[in-house]
């Protein structure tokens, strides 16, 4: 059970007086001349965080020893004051006293946390000049330093020298190669220190645990569970958070949920966050709320971590209330102005739907401090819903501000770019995102293949895949995908293929791309087997978008019958975008029996939606439908739904020429609409015999814009 904040304080409080009063006595009785005496009272006070009377007092004993200097360096790095410690040490040498193996370790120890590489180099030199390099203590910080700044090679080379490394050697060793990444190395050590008979504590597994990360190393987290168990570790804190964190990320919530049970009574408020994390990552939002509620009933305050990982539960409809509360608490606990809670709740509005990008502006508006993440936050938020006028002038306004620019934020504004096909403006934010060290960047170079592709260049798509290192799924899926919706969706797979060869890890988006491109050139039987073979060849279970893809697939090719069989084969309700694509079929098809069936299946998923409506209009109008189309229009008028005007757009000399249906606001119009009738009737006359010009016609959203949307959905 968690200590009240006020019994802290309290504590905290009641120490520092005990050294006041220790500190009189020792003054009443001369016995600060005892230099064991006054280390002892200087220690306290730099415990008690106290440094400024430490300093005094540090400066009145008339006979320091190394021990005094020692207490100074260590308090000073424990209150993160590394660069007055520096000083201390280096005084320390100028009053001719020696350094001793614990003078390193504190410092090193403050290197390490402030992730200061070239000051623990300075120290290494010292440390070896002085003949410490095989002192246990020393040699211990020094490989605890590099590991903790990612030189691990240097880590090791320590390790090497030390003569009897003991755990603390081993885990600070172990969790440096843990830090990045390298898990057979990891485990390697793992496997040495048992063999040297060096036990395994928390600080051991604790970082391994964080390595296993994936469905494939759930065997292995069972076996280092065992481990734990025999080594009696099953109840301690640290490793226990961990093991909860282990099972969720290899995609046993049950397991997480067992570990947590079996915690009772030596939980804190990591333990309860853990477990909300993993309730959330495994989309079972109601059970997270359920915990948000119980750690509370327990005594337990959430922190910014709890009310971050909540609020980001709660963008689906279903949530929206408690997003909405959630709300209201952060306020009446005066917690709104936190940078990270006001960035979640923006994210939350953002996440929810469209109509709420103006609570998440209110709100961003409203913030004193803004950091990155609350720009960026803003910025996605005009990109992904279609603002993108606006995220080009906010990019502009953050360049203005000197905000630092990331490549969350290239990432985004280049998507803008790409939806308003602005080919020249885009080529300048490509040259900014080069000048500013992103050229390589995954994300960067997915959004730039995206512009390249949408603009139809597929040949600098490929040059921005090519220059990027490959390693990541990101950057294929982008460029499989640009392939695919330029026609050439036999490369989209020729790349699928490599792909898997090269063995990139590949993801739901990857399959996305690769049914995209299996639609766009008519392989529907292919298509089909990697639905059906995605969960047991790949272990990628098929989600909402899968099924829409391979919808789009079946009825591209006009097979009705087959997508709506599919449909009602998933095993989970299809949602709107699923109905949205049959419909997109039926329309094309000319069906409109299983048009009107599917039609009423969106209106009472979405009845605001305008385009529905306007797609069986389309169809009733197309078939001469007259009554079913007036009755269509009169639910649209009764529901006060509003047909939202398409938008086209043209990029002239870096100028964006925007225009909506029947516009005559642009001074040329009448040169416009004389170019468009003459491409009109030339279209018309090379396609008359496919029958394209009736879908010209009156096609309100293009059926190819299906994959746009399926690839939004997959969070591309």
């Amino acid at each position: 059970m968690r200590r009240p904040l006020n019994s802290l304080i309290q504590s905290s409080a009641y120490a520092f007086y005990k050294v006041l009063t220790t500190h009189c006595h020792a003054l009443k009785l001369g016995t600060l001349a005892d230099v064991y005496t006054a280390n002892k009272i200087l220690n306290a006070y730099t415990r008690c965080k106290e440094l400024h009377i430490a300093r005094k007092l540090f400066d009145e004993i008339p006979h320091r020893d190394t021990v005094s200097w020692n207490t100074m360096i260590a308090g000073f790095v424990n209150c993160g004051n590394l660069e007055t410690a520096c000083k201390i040490l280096k005084n320390m040498r100028r009053c001719d006293f020696d350094f001793d193996g614990y003078s390193f370790g504190s410092l090193l120890k403050g290197v390490a946390s402030a992730y200061r590489l070239e000051v623990g180099q300075q120290l290494h030199s010292m440390v070896i000049k002085m003949g410490y390099e095989e002192n246990v203590y020393a040699g211990s910080a020094l490989l605890d330093m590099y590991a903790k700044c990612e030189k691990v090679e240097d880590a090791y080379t320590v390790f090497e020298y030390l003569p009897e490394p003991n755990s603390v050697s081993w885990n600070a060793l172990i969790a440096g190669f843990s830090k990045v990444g390298d898990r057979s190395t990891a485990f390697w050590l793992l496997h040495c220190m048992e063999k040297e008979g060096v036990r395994a504590e928390d600080g051991t597994f604790a970082p391994l645990l964080t390595l296993l990360d994936d469905i494939e190393f759930y065997k292995l987290t069972i076996q280092i569970h065992g481990k734990i168990v025999k080594h009696g570790l099953a109840f301690d804190n640290t490793v226990c958070n961990a093991m909860i964190t282990a099972y969720s990320e290899c995609g046993s919530i049950r397991d997480a949920r067992k570990v947590f049970d079996g915690a009772v009574g030596m939980r804190d408020l990591v333990t309860w966050n853990s477990l909300l994390a993993a309730y959330l990552v495994h989309e079972e939002e109601e059970l997270g709320f359920q915990l948000f509620l119980d750690m509370q009933r327990l005594g337990f305050e959430p922190d910014i971590y709890t009310y971050t990982s909540i609020l980001s539960a709660c963008f689906e409809k279903a949530h929206k209330s408690h997003g909405q509360s959630l709300h209201a608490v952060v306020i009446k606990r005066g917690l709104e102005y936190l940078v990270p809670i006001s960035n979640a709740l923006i994210a939350m509005y953002l996440k929810s739907n469209n109509t709420s990008m103006r609570e998440a502006l209110k709100l961003f508006e409203s913030m004193e401090l803004k950091d990155r993440v609350s720009w960026n936050s803003i910025l996605t938020g005009f990109s992904q819903i279609g603002l993108n006028e606006d995220a080009l002038k906010l990019f502009g306004q953050m360049r203005s501000l000197m905000v630092e620019i990331d490549h969350y934020a290239f990432s985004a504004v280049l998507r803008s770019c790409a939806d308003l096909a602005t080919l020249q403006l885009g080529r300048q934010v490509h040259v900014l995102a080069i000048k500013s060290g992103f050229k390589t960047n995954d994300f960067v170079a997915s959004a730039l293949i995206f512009l390249y592709s949408k603009c139809g260049i597929i040949e600098d798509a490929r040059k921005s895949f090519e220059e990027t290192p490959n390693d990541s799924s990101i950057a294929w899926n982008s460029l499989i995908f640009g392939y695919a919706q330029n026609g050439q969706g036999s490369i989209a797979l020729d790349l699928f293929f490599l792909m898997r060869d090269r063995k990139v890890r590949l993801d739901h988006i990857t399959f996305v791309a690769v049914l995209t491109a299996c639609s766009h050139i008519g392989l529907v039987e292919e298509g089909l087997n990697f639905l059906k073979s995605m969960e047991s060849d790949y272990g990628i279970p098929p989600r909402m978008e899968h099924y829409a893809c391979a919808v789009d697939l079946l009825g591209r090719a006009r097979r009705l019958g087959e997508a709506r069989t599919l449909i009602e084969s998933m095993p989970f309700k299809p949602d709107a975008m699923v109905w949205k694509t049959l419909l997109g079929a039926c329309r094309v098809c000319g069906d409109i029996e299983l048009a009107t069936q599917v039609a009423s299946h969106l209106l009472e998923l979405e009845p605001e939606e305008h385009c529905t409506y306007v797609l069986l209009s389309h169809l009733y109008g197309h078939l001469r439908r007259w009554d079913e189309k007036a009755n269509l229009t009169r639910l649209m008028r009764e529901r006060g739904v509003k047909k939202v005007p398409g938008w086209s757009w043209i990029e002239i000399k870096n100028q964006v020429h925007a225009f909506n249906a029947e516009d005559q606001s642009h001074p040329l119009c009448k040169e416009i609409y004389q170019m468009l009738g003459e491409l009109m009737e030339e279209i018309t006359w090379l396609d008359t015999d496919t029958g394209l010009d009736i879908l010209i016609s009156d096609f309100d959203e293009p059926y190819e814009s299906y994959d746009a949307k399926l690839l939004s959905a997959g969070n591309f």
